[in-house]
């Protein structure tokens, strides 16, 4: 789950670590107001994607006036496929130097790693790998303040800059700790007036931990469809064709999306039901489904945690209320597959067995409706 950068930042002032003094805003409004306040600005367009800067979503306002107008340029406009609704209004900086730093988890190791660079300011795959420090760190013991007194002098920092990266780097450990996170950065993690400050950051917080932090606020991108399905519980994302997909699990659902395709037909989403979903939010999902207007709907069961009865009531409970107007083409097989295609046979609804046959059939129904 990544986190806006304002968001980032609260958990970095929480934790003492220095940032800009600056405040969200939603419109040029409140982009006035914040200039008047802070002073000359960056107003920081608040999307999920890197490159933010080169493709316009960081602009400079040095007065209200100038700000009000900025703001009004960049809320709505489109950054890399993702509309601007709100902005983080900065003190603009006098930087005297740049520098990275994050703590992540090395994958391989099954450790947490602390990377840090003099190269800060741009991505860090754009870095040369011997300009960037790494230092594994064991879980059992954690980041103390020797372990960032290392890393400043594998640096070559010294002095008060030295001092304040070996508390820094403490700092963002326990963020990473207490947040469950998959990776903490600063870049650029900056030197003004001799003292370090971060002028910007970036949090993800692990998706399977989110049960344990109540208070973090969800970050929901996609489209108003994909958002509906994602508070349902369940993985979803919008395609351009008309042949709406349900499976249970990551790689059926992309199987499916394949046999679509592969018998040309056009999926119109990606929808995982889960490994175990309940009738309720499997007939929710199938309701956005319907919702969609697509020719046909296909449904791609293999079932070992999910019950075929269960995927079967969801569908009769759909089908019996709101209604199904589209044809609906459906695989059924694996645990309590017998009882989920009686139901299905009693209510007039056929189940293939095959997902090939299953996906041919889907593709033949949506030519059908298309001509």
């Amino acid at each position: 789950m990544k986190q806006y950068e304002y968001l980032a930042k609260g958990a970095l002032r929480d934790h003492g670590i220095p940032i800009p003094p600056g405040r969200l805003v939603n419109n040029p409004e409140e982009a006035a107001q914040a200039v008047a306040d802070i002073g000359p600005a960056a107003l920081k367009a608040q999307v999920l994607v890197g490159g933010r800067g080169k493709a316009g979503g960081i602009r400079f306002a040095a007065s209200p006036q100038e700000a009000r107008g900025v703001a009004q340029a960049m809320l709505g406009m489109d950054l890399k496929g993702y509309t601007v609704e709100r902005l983080y209004a900065e003190a603009k900086l006098d930087i005297e130097r740049e520098f990275y730093v994050s703590v992540t988890t090395d994958r391989n190791k099954k450790v947490p790693l602390v990377m840090a660079s003099l190269s800060g300011g741009v991505e860090i795959e754009d870095v040369d790998d011997s300009k960037i420090v790494r230092q594994l760190v064991n879980p059992r013991v954690g980041v103390l303040p020797f372990f960032g007194r290392q890393l400043a002098q594998k640096l070559g920092l010294d002095g008060v800059l030295a001092r304040e990266f070996a508390d820094l780097v403490v700092k963002l450990y326990q963020i990473y700790r207490e947040r469950d996170a998959e990776l903490v950065e600063i870049n650029p993690l900056t030197v003004v007036n001799g003292h370090l400050v971060a002028a910007d950051a970036r949090l993800n917080i692990d998706d399977s931990a989110l049960f344990r932090h109540q208070n973090v606020e969800l970050i929901d991108e996609g489209s108003e469809l994909e958002k509906k399905v994602h508070k349902i519980g369940l993985a979803y994302v919008e395609l351009e064709g008309d042949i709406a997909i349900m499976a249970n699990g990551a790689g059926m659902a992309m199987a499916t999306v394949d046999a679509i395709q592969y018998f040309g037909g056009k999926p119109a989403n990606f929808l995982d039901a889960g490994g175990g979903a309940s009738v309720e939010p499997t007939a929710q999902a199938l309701d956005v489904l319907v919702s969609m207007k697509p020719k046909v709907i296909f449904i791609n069961i293999f079932g070992g945690i999910t019950r075929c009865d269960d995927v079967a009531k969801a569908i009769l409970q759909v089908k019996n209320g709101s209604g199904i107007p589209v044809p609906l083409v459906v695989r059924l097989v694996g645990t309590n597959e017998k009882e989920g295609v009686r139901l299905l046979e009693e209510a007039g609804i056929s189940a293939y067995s095959d997902m090939a046959p299953a996906a041919e059939r889907a593709v033949a129904l949506a030519g059908e409706g298309r001509s």
